[in-house]
């Protein structure tokens, strides 16, 4: 599991396709967003546009912190990631999310967009946001190591708080259902069948030594088969087949930067689709081509060991 490291405070955030905010005090940069994972401590302006300013309020929704993220660390429901908390902002909030929010908040990215040739400060639109649990806190001398949990996608509809961290109205976002259950299941069951053997393939690459039982996507394959347990309305939890379809989206053993690069593109492509049953046929399309490349590895590592 990749280690994220967040260091200073949530820079800004966008409220849903529509919400964008700039920032004044870069003038010589078009985005003020350096593209990693440490945001600068900076002021936020921001600007309701469209639809989502005035959208009327529902029973439907949870009022979350919110913690932004650059584009190439998207995360899907299903999937685990651990991140390192120090900074006083993000220890803040995730106090918050552990005593009043049900160990919940939403992890969202920070999509630069293009509004017009006039304008001189970069803009972004809040995409992609993830609730999420936290599975695990350990303390440290400085910050804290947080493991949370990708649990289904919501939609940002509502700023209510920027200081000391974000925080917003989220409600859930789910699939159409028009496939036939029959077909869904079938899908389902041979998805999940072509999990475990690449599981299977990684395990034999790793040095014995560094044998696990659980590959990454074993690890999210094992959780997304059981229904989560959260103290919230069940519209929030996405179904069987949707939460399968989500397991595929994890780097395999040995994964390259170009191949890193790709499964990214291949997640944001499966947080827009609404269609389980393409998000199936795509993760499939993924394992098929992950267990050939595992494959491939390990022929060569049997020729080394010669």
């Amino acid at each position: 599991m990749k280690l994220i490291t967040l260091a200073t405070a949530p820079a800004t955030q966008g409220l849903g396709a529509a919400l964008l905010h700039r920032h004044r005090h870069c003038p010589h940069h078009s985005c003020w967003i350096d593209n990693s994972i440490t945001l600068p401590r900076r002021s936020v302006r921001l600007r309701k546009r469209g639809p989502f300013a005035t959208l009327a309020s529902s029973s439907l929704q949870l009022e979350l912190p919110l913690l932004p993220f650059p584009k190439d660390q998207v995360l899907v429901p299903s999937e685990a990631k651990k991140l390192h908390l120090y900074e006083a902002r993000y220890l803040a909030l995730l106090e918050e999310s552990l005593y009043n929010k049900k160990n919940m908040f939403v992890h969202f990215v920070l999509d630069p967009i293009a509004v017009n040739d006039t304008f001189t400060e970069a803009s972004f639109a809040a995409r992609y946001a993830c609730l999420v649990t936290i599975e695990k806190v350990e303390r440290l001398d400085v910050g804290a190591l947080v493991f949370i949990r990708g649990i289904g996608r919501v939609k940002i509809i509502r700023f209510e708080q920027e200081e000391p961290f974000l925080r917003g109205a989220v409600m859930p976002t789910k699939d159409n259902e028009s496939t036939s259950a029959t077909e869904l299941n079938s899908k389902v069951l041979e998805l999940q069948e072509a999990l475990h053997n690449l599981n299977s393939l990684e395990i034999k690459l790793k040095a014995p030594e560094e044998a696990l039982l659980q590959t990454q996507t074993a690890n999210s394959l094992k959780w997304a088969e059981k229904t989560p347990s959260l103290d919230c309305d069940e519209a929030f939890v996405p179904c069987l087949s949707e939460r399968i379809s989500f397991a595929a989206f994890q780097p395999v053993s040995g994964s390259s930067q170009s191949e890193l690069l790709k499964l990214n593109m291949q997640k944001l492509s499966a947080m827009d689709s609404k269609d389980t049953l393409q998000r199936l046929e795509k993760s499939m399309e993924l394992v098929r081509s992950n267990i050939s490349l595992v494959a491939a590895k390990l022929a060569l590592q049997s020729i080394k060991m010669q």
